[in-house]
């Protein structure tokens, strides 16, 4: 998108991206999309007699996008013409609020990587990468509220973090988690901040609103393990956060959870630990092996593993580029719709679960056919 373009609807018509990946460029439907939904909304406009910005401020402007999205796409959301201009028919279909446990919530810590040094690394997580993610969405439009962005580290701070969070969202309960980075302890967030920062808003909160990953980094042998206890034993962690794909500093390459050699004493680890929810990202490749984070390797650890729950982080779904022509092709949804298959052959394995962040989001907007598949 051109820089300063705003976005016209309610629903965003361009991939936002999560920081873990780089989204694709508007496509020719969802700018079908923008053009139909400015449309219904002139016709509101004119009829209702409020300011443009007020109806898209309003229920109004949810359901121009979506009646727009129907007619691009066909009939994907439930929703009827007469709720353009009757807000409480709109209401009547909204139902009790929904629950939001937001399970990928991060920021970036102060001391994150002062020197640079990752923006040099093959695969690693750097802060001009992140920030640069934050900056394209600012400068398209489509997220009006980052306007008052000041274009530096601080937009990703903690303070940012919580304001956006639990007060400019309905997110009932987070989960922090972290990029890696070039060791566990110096982390995007490291992990001892992680669990300060929960602690912090718990009890400013008077309840339990936020969780906090630990993280393991497997490839480090025995040095991860005593980091392990560490962090089960004195920072109370919820949950591990597992990144297959990418690799410490000193090594080239990714990691398989079925390595009896590398992951196996980590899983061991986290039995005895009694942290025995391992949240593994896969899909969206990270790293500088792309193969790494594929999900087949899931399998035989969640089977060698049966009192351990493995969360497939995006579902394992390779990335939106080209989805089209290969599901058109095939009916497939990469890597994801393999991972199926394989799950399917092992019925007796009842302990992986997939997590839809960014891929819900990448695919329903984008599209919809697919996403209805990939539920």
């Amino acid at each position: 998108m051109r820089k300063g373009l705003t976005c016209p609807t309610r629903i965003p018509t361009q991939i936002v991206s999560n920081e873990e990946f780089r989204p694709i460029l508007q496509t020719r439907r969802q700018n079908h999309v923008e053009q139909v939904a400015a449309s219904l909304m002139e016709r509101a406009v004119t009829r209702s007699g409020v300011t443009r910005r007020e109806f898209l401020n309003s229920m109004g402007g949810m359901t121009a996008a979506l009646l727009a999205m129907n007619t691009v796409f066909g009939k994907f959301f439930n929703i009827g013409a007469v709720e353009l201009f009757e807000s409480a028919a709109f209401a009547e279909q909204q139902g009790a609020p929904y629950f939001i446990f937001d399970v990928q919530t991060r920021y970036v810590g102060s001391g994150y990587d002062p020197t640079d040094a990752e923006a040099h690394r093959k695969g690693a997580v750097s802060k001009h990468a992140l920030l640069a993610l934050r900056k394209s969405i600012r400068e398209s439009g489509l997220n009006p509220r980052l306007t008052g962005d000041r274009g530096t580290i601080d937009d990703l701070s903690w303070r940012n973090f919580v304001k956006e969070v639990f007060f400019d969202s309905e997110t009932a309960i987070g989960l922090i988690s972290t990029p890696p980075g070039p060791y566990p302890q110096e982390a995007v967030v490291p992990p001892k901040e992680m669990a300060h920062i929960r602690d912090e808003i718990n009890r400013l909160a008077g309840s339990q609103r936020m969780l906090a990953h630990g993280l393991v980094t497997p490839q480090l042998g025995a040095a991860d393990l005593d980091f392990m206890a560490m962090q089960a034993e004195t920072l109370k962690v919820d949950a591990w956060k597992c990144y297959t794909g990418s690799c410490p500093k000193g090594f080239d390459r990714g990691w398989r959870m079925d390595d009896e050699r590398i992951a196996y004493p980590m899983l061991e680890q986290a039995r005895k630990l009694r942290v025995k929810r391992i949240c593994v990202h896969k899909g969206l490749p990270l790293g500088p092996v792309p193969d790494y984070n594929h999900p087949r390797d899931l399998i035989m650890a969640a089977k060698d593993f049966p009192d351990l729950d493995f969360l497939v982080y995006h579902s394992g779904f390779r990335g939106v580029a080209s989805i089209d022509q290969v599901f058109s092709k095939t009916g497939e949804i990469p890597w994801t719709t393999e991972f199926c298959l394989m799950k399917e052959k092992e019925p007796g394995i009842s302990n992986i679960y997939m997590e839809l962040g960014s891929t819900f989001a990448q695919l329903v907007t984008t599209y919809p056919l697919i996403c209805a598949h990939l539920l």
